[in-house]
């Protein structure tokens, strides 16, 4: 076997063991994973009304989204940017632990500035063992121009702080981050 195919082969498995553990980590701030208490996904039939978000290039309007304890939400998101922007429902610390996901989605070209390149993506899925379709319950990832919905159900413990953000490099640094603030009656 030529040197280079060996060598090749030593990369692919060292940058699979030690992305391993970030995507396992990352993975566990979607889909309401840290055991309900952030909310779940809902159906559409479960809302109580329609949230329409727009994202710019970097802030969301409404910048703040009031909620009630328990309430499902089907949330209408349309990004009006020149950049791919993601509507992600989390906690601070959710969202952090996503971003080396979304780093190493673009520096395996899969995540570009004005698009998500699926072939790349399948690529990486392929290398990674896992799919890379950034495809969550609580996220949606929008190309410009594009909209996507999302039905979630926020939990009955009003203490939990959450938050939607883009966890895009950069952008949630720049501010790209809104608040669901719980009604006071609920």
């Amino acid at each position: 076997m030529p040197f280079t195919t060996t060598l090749r082969g030593c990369v692919a498995a060292t940058l699979m063991i030690l992305a391993a553990p970030v995507i396992a980590h990352a993975a566990g701030a979607h889909d309401g994973g840290h055991g309900g208490i952030h909310g779940q996904p809902a159906t559409a039939s479960a809302a109580s009304r329609t949230v329409e978000v727009i994202m710019h290039d970097n802030y969301y309007e409404p910048e703040a989204i009031s909620v009630r304890a328990g309430e499902t939400i089907r949330f209408k998101v349309r990004n009006a940017g020149a950049l791919v922007h993601e509507f992600n429902i989390g906690t601070a610390q959710m969202h952090a632990e996503h971003m080396p996901e979304m780093q190493m989605m673009v520096d395996h070209g899969v995540l570009k500035a004005d698009r998500f390149d699926r072939e790349a993506a399948k690529a990486m899925s392929k290398a990674m063992g896992h799919s890379m379709d950034h495809d969550y319950a609580n996220s949606a990832l929008i190309e410009p121009g594009k909209s996507a919905e999302l039905i979630w159900t926020f939990p009955k413990n009003t203490e939990v702080r959450l938050d939607f953000g883009c966890t895009v490099p950069g952008h949630y640094e720049s501010g790209m981050v809104g608040s669901f603030e719980f009604d006071a009656g609920s």
